[in-house]
């Protein structure tokens, strides 16, 4: 029997000491992927949904209409599939669960994104809060598609993020689906405040006046240096245990980035940024979703950084740009990172022998039966995913503007 999930099992993950704590019982992402991947190719067809879900999309229940549009483009492509009645039937049961599920507004995730996965001839109904989705997709499929969750396990990996104040801090590991509370570090620090003479003599000043004043304000300010130093060690430690994909520092005010130059030069190019929390309160989904604002303002400089390599590639056929020559690149194996318009979709073929993606019929000529896709973007990114291409969803609109629906970065030059 395979393990299931029904529509209203708890959510994966969240504010838990420890991601293996999650409801639906999965540990890591990596453990969803390989659970999935058990299931290979089936004599069943497996509904495979990837829906994005941030603030724009949840504004009056858009991506519920975004949802109900792909329901019935899939279920048409199916029905012309030559598929028995009961598997259609099958199908669009499996389809009505996801529906139902989302439409609860309970069920929605506190992250940008979702998967699910669903198969009533397999006792299969799985969901996978998500950080962020590539795009918004609906597939019908022998196995569940699951190249996305990889991908994104590969890319968020591991972020270590520091909570800190002068005499303490709190150490966090976040990861695709969740995060942890890690043994944190407290410091002795003398009580912050103003001077007060004999007062400040008695906490180890050396003098009155001025000069005692002087020392008593240096002595503090030593202190948090030292602090500071400590964090900075403690995360160069961390970060040599299991290198992260990056570190978030977060504080009160302008305190937030003060470990900053402390950093060893290794654990410097780690860092995403930083941001402002109470190291004292902060629980850990709060941590968590902080840590996500860092990454994503950190993903829209990428954008841009690709975008950028992108044109300039252009004219050295490092890069190509436009669907077409995307298509043609991707069956040479030349893709390395595929940039991708989220509000372009079209129509497109494959071809039953050689399973080359074409946009006309004509392109499949002596290559098999021109099989009708609903949208080809999204079989692009499947495709880039199976060839361990990197994808790059521009959701900059500045950046996009130059992005005939789909571009690309090469791993070896045009010819």
């Amino acid at each position: 029997m395979v393990p299931t999930a029904s529509p209203s099992s708890s959510r994966v993950v969240r504010d838990s000491a420890s991601p293996a704590d999650a409801g639906s019982g999965q540990g890591s992402l990596r453990d969803v992927v390989d659970w999935l991947a058990e299931l290979g190719v089936t004599e069943h067809w497996v509904v495979s949904c990837y829906l994005k879900l941030e603030p724009r999309d949840r504004s009056r229940g858009k991506y519920q209409i975004k949802l109900k549009n792909r329901v019935r483009d899939r279920l048409q492509w199916f029905e012309r599939q030559g598929v028995s009645r009961g598997e259609r039937e099958q199908v669009e049961r499996d389809l009505e669960r996801i529906r139902l599920y989302l439409e609860d507004s309970g069920n929605l995730p506190t992250g940008q994104g979702i998967a699910i996965f669903a198969c009533e001839a397999l006792d299969l109904f799985r969901t996978v809060e998500l950080p962020r989705v590539f795009r918004s997709r609906l597939a019908i499929d022998r196995s569940p598609l699951i190249r996305e969750l990889a991908a994104v396990d590969d890319e968020f990996g591991r972020v270590l993020c520091a909570a800190y104040d002068r005499s303490g801090a709190r150490f966090f590991e976040v990861t695709a689906i969740g995060g942890r509370e890690l043994p944190g570090l407290a410091t002795d620090a003398t009580r912050g405040g103003k001077f007060h003479g004999a007062g400040a003599q008695s906490g180890g000043g050396t003098g009155s006046g001025s000069a005692g004043e002087h020392n008593y304000h240096q002595r503090i300010k030593e202190e948090k240096q030292r602090h500071y130093a400590a964090v900075a060690q403690r995360l160069f430690e961390l970060s040599r245990d299991r290198v992260p994909r990056g570190i978030v520092l977060a504080g009160i005010g302008d305190g937030s980035d003060a470990v900053e130059s402390h950093l060893h030069p290794y654990v410097s190019r780690l860092l995403l940024g930083s941001t402002r929390v109470n190291p004292k309160t902060a629980s850990v989904s709060e941590i968590v979703t902080a840590v996500m604002e860092v990454r994503a303002s950190s993903e829209r400089r990428w954008e841009n950084e690709h975008v950028a390599a992108m044109r300039d590639g252009l004219g050295t056929g490092w890069a190509v740009n436009g669907v077409p020559d995307v298509l043609l690149a991707l069956q040479h194996g030349q893709v390395r990172t595929l940039l991708v318009d989220p509000t372009a979709e079209q129509p497109g073929f494959r071809c039953s022998v050689t399973r080359k993606l074409g946009l006309t019929e004509q392109a499949c000529e002596a290559e098999g039966t021109a099989e009708l896709v609903p949208d080809v973007i999204d079989e692009v990114i499947e495709e880039t995913l199976r060839q361990g291409g990197h994808i790059e969803v521009v959701e900059d609109e500045a950046a996009r503007t130059g992005i005939a629906g789909l571009a690309a970065l090469l791993r070896f030059k045009r010819s």
